[in-house]
């Protein structure tokens, strides 16, 4: 009798903890003492599509406690679809807590675009500020300004989905920095009156099509860089030196190869002479064998030439004297 009364204690209790592990008992009690009334039926369904009920119970008990209508099916084709129920539930109530008008279907939207919700109401209601990088811009007198913004943004719920994030906000701004910046005149424009940013950067309406509303742009700090014109100058000198260094090198070879060339006439011109010359003894020959011309003739000739030979040399040493004595 005893045996029997423990095999069945066994099984009831082993029953027992098989009911418990189906059906949340504790969870369906804590929902109807928050005045949640959630069958017991449907907890048993959650169970069985592979739903933790305590996703969708606990946030439900906090939307009802905030009194915001949040239907159960709602929250399990969220859940089911990938979102986080818990941030769409807290994003909802933050939002009725600010006055944003912002609807479960609205929210569960943002979540499954990939935003975060909840940061979202938060930057809406605590605008947030976006530091953008070291901007470099060159204004017309040459002169380059490194410039740093401070953007003020409130999120914007209506175009959270589709619009676009910081770093299309942080790209505009600097396209509007570098835009001022090279429209002026002088850089000292710029650095006597940093404000000519902001009101360019906000007349541009930078915000369209972005998931934020620009409130402010705050000109953090701008530096003077290097003087880009005078580089500039520089670089183009240095060009216009190399090339004319080039031209004159080419000039230069020319030169050269004209004067080769005028050398290497010289030498045929002075192998001509020698060959001339060297025709001479025998056209005196050829004359003196002819009877074209006499013995006398001939002594006449070489008395001219020793004659010649002895001048030269005598206009020679005078030469070399005057220029020892200067």
């Amino acid at each position: 009798m005893d045996i029997g009364f423990l095999i069945i204690a066994g099984l009831v209790f082993i029953g027992l903890l098989i009911l418990f592990s189906i059906v949340p008992i504790g969870l369906w009690v804590q929902a109807w003492a928050s005045g949640v009334r959630v069958p017991l039926t449907t907890l048993i369904g959650m169970r069985l599509r592979r739903i933790p009920p305590a996703r969708i119970i606990y946030p439900l008990i906090n939307a009802t406690k905030a009194g915001i209508p949040v239907e159960l099916d709602k929250l399990e084709s969220h859940y089911l679809a990938g979102g986080n129920v818990d941030r769409v539930v807290n994003a909802l109530i933050a939002a009725q807590k600010a006055g944003i008008n912002l609807s479960f279907d609205r929210a569960a939207a943002i979540d499954l675009a990939g935003r975060d919700v909840l940061e979202a109401v938060q930057v809406s209601v605590n605008p947030k500020v976006i530091q953008t990088p070291m901007v470099a811009a060159v204004a017309k007198d040459g002169i380059q300004l490194l410039a740093t913004a401070r953007i003020t943004v409130r999120a914007n719920i209506d175009r959270l989905v589709g619009g676009a994030g910081e770093e299309t906000i942080i790209a505009r701004v600097g396209e509007g920095i570098v835009t001022t910046i090279g429209s002026a005149q002088s850089h000292k424009e710029v650095l006597e009156n940093p404000d000519l940013i902001s009101k360019t950067v906000l007349d541009k309406g930078l915000d369209a099509g972005t998931a934020f509303e620009i409130l402010s742009v705050d000109i953090a700090d701008v530096d003077v860089g290097k003087n880009i014109g005078a580089q500039l100058q520089i670089d183009q000198a240095e060009a216009d030196k190399k090339i004319a260094q080039a031209k004159a090198e080419e000039r230069r070879a020319m030169a050269v190869a004209a004067e080769q060339e005028m050398r290497a006439r010289v030498e045929e011109m002075r192998a001509k002479l020698v060959e001339a010359q060297a025709a001479v003894p025998m056209a005196l020959a050829e004359a003196l064998k002819s009877g074209r011309m006499g013995v006398m003739d001939y002594y006449t000739l070489k008395n001219i030439e020793a004659d010649t030979d002895m001048r030269e040399s005598l206009s020679k040493a005078a030469g070399e004297e005057e220029k020892e004595e200067s």
